[in-house]
């Protein structure tokens, strides 16, 4: 899984290099969804999105770390929280507030990396016992505009030149990523169809002959929501065939 990540701190270059080192995070992978500056800003952050686990500084300018914690553990469904800070005297009232990890500046990434992996499993817990957990989400920057899309409702990923397109029934989306990391991501709702397509196994309505003016006879998929036809390769042919079986 690839968690959600808010990072708080009032310092841009401490969380310009939790960015950084949250990009070099692998197994689980971890996706900066936002930043605050402070407790206000974070405030505002948790109640448009939902995150997995928060970042949190603990002198911050207003209400400090351990306040904003307290307020945290109070939400309806509340993040994980890993205290980051460069003052270790403060563990002990972190851990009262029942902060998933303490670490102290510099951050090394591979204790950043098991903050994350306490933070995964116990996501993954939560999930298991809520499956009326709100869908995923995928945040798309368009135009100087951030917009949540709700990965339940895409139906395919397609690769172009530097960029994916996102597909849902009314619209389509610009994401810049790779269609392997898609694919690692979300195999579970997705299946390759092609080299530069991922589609959702739910939305699949028929395979059918198709002819392509580069790639000439062959098959393609039709999803429910939109006329538009998609390539198969004959290598993922039979893996098509038998989703629409299964």
């Amino acid at each position: 899984m690839t968690l959600k990540v808010l990072v708080v701190d009032d310092e841009a270059l401490a969380r310009a290099r939790l960015r950084t080192l949250l990009g070099d995070c692998v197994a689980p992978a971890a996706l900066v969804a936002a930043e605050a500056a402070d407790a206000v800003q974070a405030m505002t952050a948790l109640r448009r999105d939902t995150f997995d686990v928060v970042l949190l500084d603990i002198r911050m300018p207003g209400l400090d770390g351990i306040a904003l914690a307290q307020t945290i553990a109070a939400l309806p469904q509340p993040p994980a929280v890993v205290f980051v800070t460069a003052h270790s005297e403060h563990a002990v009232q972190a851990f009262e507030v029942e902060a998933m990890d303490y670490l102290t500046k510099p951050v090394r990434l591979e204790r950043l990396q098991q903050a994350l992996q306490k933070v995964e499993r116990l996501a993954q817990s939560q999930r298991a016992l809520r499956p009326d957990l709100p869908d995923e989400m995928l945040i798309i920057q368009d135009r100087g505009r951030t917009e949540r899309v709700p990965l339940a409702e895409v139906l395919y990923f397609k690769a172009e030149l530097k960029y994916i397109t996102v597909r849902t029934a009314s619209r389509s989306y610009i994401l810049d990523g790779s269609l392997s990391e898609m694919e690692e991501r979300h195999a579970a709702q997705f299946m390759r169809i092609h080299r530069n397509a991922l589609i959702a196994r739910c939305a699949i309505r028929a395979l059918e002959k198709h002819f392509d003016p580069e790639e000439g006879e062959g098959w393609a998929v039709r999803l429910n929501g939109i006329d538009e036809v998609l390539a198969v390769s004959r290598r993922q042919l039979s893996a098509v065939r038998e989703a629409i079986v299964g």
